[in-house]
This record gives C-alpha cells, structure tokens and sequence, in this order.
C-alpha cells in the first residue's frame, strides 16, 4: 500500500470514529435533554415532547389541592396552562409567584413531577422576565 493510500484510509477510519462519538453523544444528549418554555410559548411540538420545564405565574384562585395531589395554572398573562402535581409543593409556592413545573403534557393537561417555586421574582428565569416585559406585566427590577 503507497504512503498516500495508507494516509487516505486514516483519515476515513479517523472520519468514521468522529462521525460514531458524535452520534452516541447526541443520541445520550436527546434522552437528556429537558426544554424550558413558557405558557405562550407551547406549540404542537412542545405538547408531544416526552419532557419540559413549563414557567410562569401560578394564576391567582387557580389552586385546588386535595391530599397530596395538586391542581393549578400557570400563566404569562398571554396563555394558560393547567398543571397536575402530586407531591409536596415547595413552601414558598402561592398564588402570583413564579414557579418552574419538570413534567410531560397529556392532553393539555401537564402533569408536573418537579414543582420549584422561586424566592421572588428577582430570582426568575430570564425567559420567563423578558416574556413578562414584553406583554408588560414586569414589575421587578433585577435580573437573575
């Protein structure tokens, strides 16, 4: 084999060794993967995915909880989504507060298996405050 044919074959078989760790690192990555968005921004695709992180505003008199299941919306003034939740709620979770939901749609109802509520509002997503700036329901000050 020339010295030319010997280099041409190392960089295929160099090529195909990238080409199969580039495939297993996004194959891992895909299955965890979670996306984060808000009520206004669910789509089709959003409601089949099989996980999201679902934030915004609890919406006021939305919170029913009988034992220890949970039922309340969220919302970012433009859309609202009912969320099911069954578990103990964080203790900083009320009504107006800013809250993460980790679940899957069904229907369009998500059923949450991780509820995180945040301190206050100085402490929310940046997605979820630049949604809240632009329908100008944002009234805080800080970021992040």
């Amino acid at each position: 084999m020339s010295p030319k044919a010997k280099r041409f074959a190392i960089v295929i078989a160099a090529g195909a060794l990238l080409a199969a760790a580039a495939g297993l690192a996004m194959t891992a990555l895909r299955e965890n993967i979670v996306f984060f968005v808000t009520p206004s921004e669910v789509t089709d695709i959003h409601l089949s995915a099989e996980r999201i992180r679902l934030g915004g505003l609890v919406a006021d008199g939305s919170i029913l909880i009988d034992g220890t299941v949970a039922q309340f919306d969220v919302t970012d003034e433009s859309a609202t989504f009912t969320i099911r939740y069954d578990g103990a709620l964080p203790d900083l979770f009320r009504e107006g507060q800013g809250i993460i939901a980790e679940g899957a749609f069904r229907d369009t109802l998500f059923v949450a298996d991780t509820v995180l509520a945040k301190h206050d509002e100085t402490y929310m997503p940046r997605e979820i405050k630049e949604s809240l700036e632009e329908q100008g329901v944002w009234k805080g000050e800080a970021t992040e």
